[in-house]
This record gives structure tokens, C-alpha cells and sequence, in this order.
């Protein structure tokens, strides 16, 4: 052990999205700032199992069904298609690798210290860190910032061994496109997932035990979203609930029961994605009298605070919609609190993707939200067909859809379902910002022709002065 504990101004325990935008920041504001981080390399979930390499696998899956089903409506005629899915993982695996590395030199940038191993939290703000030689390293923090992440839930009969029964890091992962894919869950992970292996040839098959898949999105949106799935080959199964598992065979059996009564399902890989938990990894909160919600969420307040002094949490860890931009902007606002700025969180406007094709963006309010407060609301919505973009590139699915207040136009929800949806959004999240209106966006200038011009046209909806419909 090192010779006495090592003042710091900030340990951040966590390396992941939200873990290292709180370093950067707080080594910006002058900080001197230490990063525990116990994996290989940086980014947490996001970086290296979640988000980015999905979408790395979403990119090249969306190029493999392109090629098959849809050049030849361009007049480009390819043959016969294969997927070479070793090079197909490679691409992906050197995706993360470029996004790692520069996490890495952020660090150096910024005069980040990456502490390289297992952090522990002790009493009096003490961070202890053990590398993976045994050798342990302390820090005497004058702040915390605990980002520990989550995880994913298992459950006990298809407990994850990351080949047969795979979370989301042995589905990136497959050595072969599966014969039959079982996803149990359909919210996002899975469905994103579940359309990767079944755009490469898998059959899929989602089971949901909620009444919909995505479940508390727009009702609208969900509805066009499970009819487009399933015309693209998933099956979908709602209302239904995994009550065991078989995984003695070749074949995985999967016993379920419905309203109409009780089956069994056979496949070969089965990918469990029914939600994540906070992993308070290295931080014994009983021990230390950190305050825990019922599902065992980190209690913060608006400026990320915990009932310890000086300890902070952001994340996953503290819950609510599990997002990566959601603990980017809490670790910015930890960072400037401890630095002294007068600033607070706030979750109006973070926005909600779902990286399927077509996509699904959302931020506000579902239209049964608004309804069921009882406020008085407006709806306007316009379709991609009707866009002349859309029809240039073969994208006519789906809708966008505002809900506004009825008297003072104040947008209260947008739902988007269609290409580049994700991108589409962001215009509105920017007017969720200053509480701006419907107005707003439709009479600001569009350039044509884009699909930014769907949002134009919805906005109009809204006002009741729609001009392509």
C-alpha cells in the first residue's frame, strides 16, 4: 500500500459515459480529478458493450438487408449477398476500440488521472483502488462522484453464460448467426438487438410480458412500430410470460403462458433483455448510511447529492431512464456543482431513441400522459410518404407526431417513428428547452428537400394548416 492516501479534488468512481464526461469536466473547471475505472478500457457499458457497438452492428446488418432487398430498386443489381460476419465483428470491434482510445486521450488532454483497477469507497470520502496485481492505491477525495453503472437483470431459470443465454454482451458478441433467436423483452435493447440477427438471417421471436412492446411510449407510436416489426419478420409476443426454461439439450426450450394459454418455445440462443439494476459496485452503502430508493437507486437530489457530504452519484446508478446522454449531462452538472456553479438538473428534455429501422425519437409527454392529467391538448401529425425526401430515398414509413397544449401551444410531447429519427428529434428537443410552441417550429424555414421537413409539416398539423396533406 501506498505510502498515505493521495489528495484529490474529485474521484470519480466509473469510467463510463457518465463517469468520464464528469472527470473532463471537473479537470476543466480546474479540478484535480482521479477516475477509477477497474475494465480494460473506458466507456463503461455504452463504449464497449452497449450502445456503440450495437450500432456499429445495426449499421452493417441495415447495409446487408439494403443490398439484399432494396438495391435493386435503385437499378443497382449486386447478386447473390453473403454476410461475412467475422469481418462484420471486426468492424464493430474497431469501432469501439477508435471510441475507447479516445476516451483515453481526453484524459490525457484534460490532465485526467485514470486510477487502473477495483475502486472501493470508505468512510471519510476514502477511495481505495486495487489493481489487478493486488496492489491497492488510496485516494483521499474531497469529493465523489459515484458512477457505477448498472447491469443486467437475469433471470433465474435462463441464468447468462454469455454463449446459449446471452445479455446484451454475448449478443454482440454471437460466433454465428443463431438458427432461431429468442428474445425475452421488447423493449429497446432487445428489439434493437432482435433486428440485428434477424436482418442476418436468424428467426426471431419476441416474447413481452407487458400488453405492447415498448411499453409507456405512444400508443401510436407503438402500434405502427409492432406492425412495421412484424412485416419485417419478427414475431412478436405480447401479453406473455416466461415461466421456465429447458437448457439440458441441443435445443433451448422455453416454457411461456399467454391469455390463450401454455407453450413451449424452442430455439438456440436465447437473449434475456427485461431491464438493468443499479450495480453499486465497490460502495457498501449500508456500511456508509447512503440513502437507496426501493429498486436500490442511489437518492440524489436536483444537483446530483447524496445524503453523504460531498458525495455525489449520476448515472444509472441513480436511475430513472436509463440513457448515456442522460449521465453525460449529470456528470456535467455534478462536475460545476462541485465547482461552485449555481446549477441543477433537470429531465424535461432528454430525449429518448430507439435505434431500430425505422427509428423511434421521442421527448416529452405520451399522448396518454397528457390526456390523463387532464389538461386540454392538441395533436398534429404528418406522414413521411408525404415527404418528397422520403420518396427519394425509399423511406416512407412512419409518422411525426406533436401534442401541444390547447390554449398556449406550448409543446408537451413529439413522437417520431421513420428514417433518421434520432437526428429528426433534435430540433424539437432544442424548443422543449425554452418551453417553445408548435408556432415555433412551423414557421421556422426548412430547406427542401429534407426530412427535416416532416417535423416542419407536423408542427403545422398542430395549427391545423398542414400544406402537403
Amino acid at each position: 500500500m501506498a505510502n498515505g492516501p493521495i489528495a484529490a479534488d474529485v474521484v470519480v468512481i466509473g469510467g463510463g459515459p457518465g463517469g468520464y464526461v464528469a472527470a473532463i469536466r471537473a479537470a476543466q473547471l480546474g479540478l484535480h480529478t482521479v477516475c477509477v475505472e477497474m475494465d480494460r478500457t473506458l466507456g463503461g457499458t455504452c463504449v464497449n458493450v452497449g450502445c456503440i457497438p450495437s450500432k456499429a452492428l445495426l449499421t452493417s446488418s441495415e447495409h446487408f438487408d439494403f443490398a439484399r432487398h432494396a438495391a435493386a430498386e435503385h437499378g443497382v443489381m449486386i447478386g447473390d449477398v453473403q454476410v461475412d460476419l467475422a469481418r462484420m465483428m471486426k468492424r464493430k470491434d474497431d469501432v469501439v476500440s477508435s471510441n475507447t482510445k479516445g476516451v483515453e486521450f481526453l484524459f490525457r488532454k484534460n490532465k485526467v488521472t485514470w486510477a487502473r483497477g477495483r475502486g472501493a469507497l470508505k468512510a471519510g470520502n476514502l477511495v481505495e483502488v486495487t489493481a489487478a496485481d493486488g496492489a491497492v492505491t488510496s485516494y483521499q477525495a474531497a469529493n465523489v462522484i459515484i458512477a457505477t453503472g448498472s447491469e443486467s437483470i437475469q433471470l433465474p431459470f435462463l441464468p447468462f453464460d454469455e454463449r446459449r443465454v446471452v445479455s446484451n454482451i454475448g449478443a454482440l458478441a454471437l460466433p454465428a448467426v443463431p438458427k432461431r433467436l429468442l428474445v425475452v423483452g421488447g423493449g429497446v435493447i432487445g428489439l434493437e438487438l432482435g433486428s440485428v440477427w434477424r436482418r442476418l438471417g436468424s428467426e426471431v421471436t419476441v416474447v413481452e410480458f407487458m400488453p405492447t412492446i415498448l411499453p409507456g411510449m405512444d400508443e401510436e407510436i407503438v402500434k405502427e412500430a409492432t406492425r412495421v416489426f412484424g412485416k419485417q419478420g419478427l414475431a412478436i409476443r405480447t401479453g406473455t410470460k416466461v415461466t421456465g426454461a429447458d437448457l439440458s439439450g441441443d435445443t433451448i426450450t422455453v416454457s411461456v403462458e399467454s391469455a390463450t394459454g401454455s407453450e413451449v418455445l424452442e430455439c438456440d440462443v436465447v437473449l434475456v433483455s427485461v431491464g438493468r439494476r443499479p450495480l453499486l459496485a465497490g460502495i457498501d452503502a449500508q456500511a456508509l448510511g447512503l440513502a437507496l430508493g426501493s429498486r436500490g437507486e442511489v437518492l440524489v437530489d436536483d444537483q446530483l447529492r447524496t445524503n453523504l457530504p460531498n458525495v455525489f452519484a449520476i448515472g444509472d446508478v441513480v436511475g430513472g431512464k436509463l440513457l448515456a446522454h442522460k449521465a453525460e449531462d449529470e456528470g456535467v452538472i455534478a462536475a460545476e456543482v462541485i465547482a461552485g456553479k449555481p446549477v441543477h438538473m433537470h429531465y424535461r428534455s432528454i430525449p429518448s431513441v430507439v435505434y431500430t429501422w425505422p427509428e423511434i425519437a421521442s421527448v416529452g409527454l405520451a399522448e396518454h400522459e397528457v390526456k390523463a392529467s387532464g389538461r386540454q391538448y392538441k395533436v398534429g401529425k404528418f406522414p413521411f410518404s408525404a415527404n418528397g425526401r422520403a420518396r427519394c430515398l425509399g423511406e416512407t414509413t412512419g409518422f411525426c407526431k406533436f401534442i401541444a397544449d390547447a390554449v398556449t401551444d406550448e409543446l408537451l410531447g413529439c413522437h417520431i417513428i421513420g428514417a433518421n429519427a434520432g437526428d429528426l428529434l433534435q430540433e424539437v428537443v432544442l424548443a422543449f428547452e425554452y418551453r417553445g410552441s408548435s408556432e415555433d417550429i412551423a414557421i421556422t424555414v426548412h430547406a427542401h428537400p429534407t426530412l427535416s421537413e416532416v417535423v416542419k409539416e407536423a408542427a403545422l398539423a398542430t395549427l391545423g394548416r398542414a400544406i402537403h396533406i
